[in-house]
């Protein structure tokens, strides 16, 4: 056993040669930062930029300027052997009627709200995950440092015990049970240094960290203390319908799919464009290969000219394929529909069962508070007694643990406010948020 922890305390020395200490508030701020999924959500929201544009771009001009050059040769008589010839032509079509403009717009727009929002989803889930991490981290060491001190004092029991065994003042199972106690210990310190390494990790992972062999991994400042809170769940439900990232994602959502049902269903009204164009002949007497059929050899003259009119088109006989498309994105629409009502649905019963939880905690928080006095009395009076020589040693140490114990509960029910609270900010959208007022904090 001796041996496989040097070997693994080796191994983590070598994995990250130093640390350094961060806390919560510059733990979320190198997130924002540095996160590399908060990152991504960045670059897409400058890509949404783009696509705004291409939905927008059915109502705006379109047009097209060309031109041709070439070189004519060959002998003629009379004519020179190379005659060079070029002519240009130019278009350009305005929409002046289009059902699908005033949707299109509407799309481009809420696309880029589309990619705002993801932003704020991917922050609120990054933040939340540094968070918890951050409280694991904490929480782990604290248990790991209560366990070894545990450990301790039952090594010493242990050793007292052998000697009262040895002297023939105690029996062998008195002895046994000491060191079965103490061993049941060695598995709970092995778990939170597991549990804290990789809390360690995960932190690492939120801020972009370099994991390499010569990596910094940065070590949680503070303890976890349990704070006394009170919580309105009508303002904070109220708050959080109208603030929380993944609704109004949700919400958008329903007005994309109702636009794009829109786009489709354009196809069943005419398009009226204005059309103008035209051609630039530089020389004059220019005639076709192929007459035209005109009454007049003048006809096949060609000659620089500018025509402007427009342009009618509707389908008047849809063969199902407009019509099945709308009915295909009608149903994307519903569903999207339904998956908000029940995103909706869900916050009440989230907050009502996250501060059920709360309130739990804070009764046994209550109660082992009264618990933690008692066995600090309890303490106190064992060591008076053993400074009389009333009481072994070995029961002092017992009373010690006992103490150890009940401050070990507390901790873990600190770790458990701060986790709901977590929990409690992500539902009501109490995160940071890309687009929004960011003076409030997390607790």
């Amino acid at each position: 056993m001796k041996r496989l922890t040097i070997a693994l305390s080796v191994l983590l020395a070598g994995w990250a040669v130093a640390m350094k200490g961060v806390t919560l508030d510059a733990l979320l701020q190198t997130t924002m930062e540095k996160n590399p999924e908060i990152q991504k959500a960045r670059y897409n929201l400058e890509a949404a930029a783009g696509r705004r544009l291409v939905f927008r771009s059915i109502g705006l001009p379109d047009a097209i300027i060309g031109g041709l050059i070439g070189d004519e040769g060959g002998h003629r008589a009379g004519q020179k052997s190379n005659q060079p010839f070029g002519f240009g032509l130019g278009g350009l079509r305005q929409a002046f009627f289009n059902a699908a403009v005033p949707p299109s717009f509407r799309r481009g727009d809420v696309e880029t709200l589309i990619a705002q929002q993801q932003l704020n989803v991917a922050v609120v889930e990054q933040l939340e995950a540094a968070r918890v991490a951050f409280y694991t981290a904490i929480y782990n060491r604290s248990l790991k440092g209560m366990r070894m001190e545990q450990r301790q004092r039952l090594e010493q029991n242990v050793s007292s015990q052998k000697d009262r065994y040895e002297s023939g003042l105690a029996d062998r199972s008195a002895f046994v049970g000491t060191e079965v106690q103490t061993r049941e210990l060695d598995p709970q310190v092995a778990g939170a240094q597991r549990a804290y390494d990789g809390a360690i990790l995960k932190l690492a992972e939120a801020v972009g960290a370099d994991l390499g062999p010569d990596a910094t991994l940065a070590e949680p400042e503070g303890d976890l203390k349990y704070a006394t809170i009170d919580l309105d769940l009508e303002a904070e439900t109220r708050a959080a319908l109208q603030d929380r990232p993944d609704l109004k994602l949700a919400r958008l959502l329903v007005r994309a799919s109702n636009e794009d049902q829109r786009i489709i269903e354009a196809a069943y009204y005419p398009v009226i464009n204005a059309v103008v164009s035209g051609e630039y002949i530089p020389v004059s007497g220019v005639r076709r290969i192929e007459s035209q059929g005109g009454p007049r050899r003048s006809d096949d003259i060609i000659s620089s000219e500018i025509r402007a009119g427009g342009a009618y088109t509707w389908r008047v006989i849809d063969n199902g394929k407009t019509y099945g498309a709308v009915l295909r994105q009608r149903s994307a629409r519903q569903i999207n529909e339904l998956l908000l009502h029940k995103l909706e649905a869900d916050v009440p019963r989230e907050l009502s069962q996250i501060r059920h939880d709360l309130q739990a905690i804070a009764a046994k928080q209550e109660l082992l508070a009264r618990a933690s006095s008692a066995a600090e009395e309890n303490a106190v009076t064992v060591q008076q007694n053993l400074a009389g020589g009333v009481v072994s040693q070995s029961e002092f140490r017992l009373a010690e643990n006992a103490q150890l114990e009940v401050r070990s509960d507390l901790v873990l029910l600190a770790y458990q406010q701060k986790l709901a609270l977590a929990e409690w900010d992500r539902v009501t959208g109490r995160y940071f948020q890309f687009s929004e007022d960011r003076s409030q904090n997390v607790r």
